[in-house]
């Protein structure tokens, strides 16, 4: 069973920086796309960076020129780099992992989510 541990969030200022990281726990035959989501009080789960097996990344335009998604493929890791960080930005985050795992199945999986927030 793949499981993803996030780590990094928590409360910064207007301007601020955070890094998250994602781990895949579990053993799996490959692992696609990775990315992360977040989700605002009262709102629906949105779409924030996706970073592909061959590194080609996508971006809301909300966060573009902030944020900026990686990916270690020896450790099974995905990173989102936050920057300039906005009231607006702030969210529970969620990070998404697709592959196939060691019975050859596919696999979508979510971490738990981690608060972000951004406040003066």
């Amino acid at each position: 069973q793949v499981q993803l541990v996030e780590s990094g969030g928590g409360l910064v200022q207007p301007g601020g920086s955070l890094r998250l990281s994602c781990a895949t726990s579990g053993v799996v035959r490959s692992i696609n796309t990775m990315g992360w989501y977040r989700q605002a009080p009262g709102k629906q789960r949105e779409l924030v960076a996706t970073v592909s097996g061959g590194a080609t990344t996508a971006y809301a335009d909300s966060v573009k020129g902030r944020f900026t998604i990686s990916r270690d493929n020896a450790k099974n890791t995905v990173y989102l780099q936050m920057d300039n960080l906005k009231p607006e930005d702030t969210a529970v985050y969620y990070c998404n992992v697709q592959g196939i795992n060691l019975f050859s199945r596919r696999f979508d999986s979510w971490g738990q989510g981690i608060q972000v927030a951004v406040s003066s």
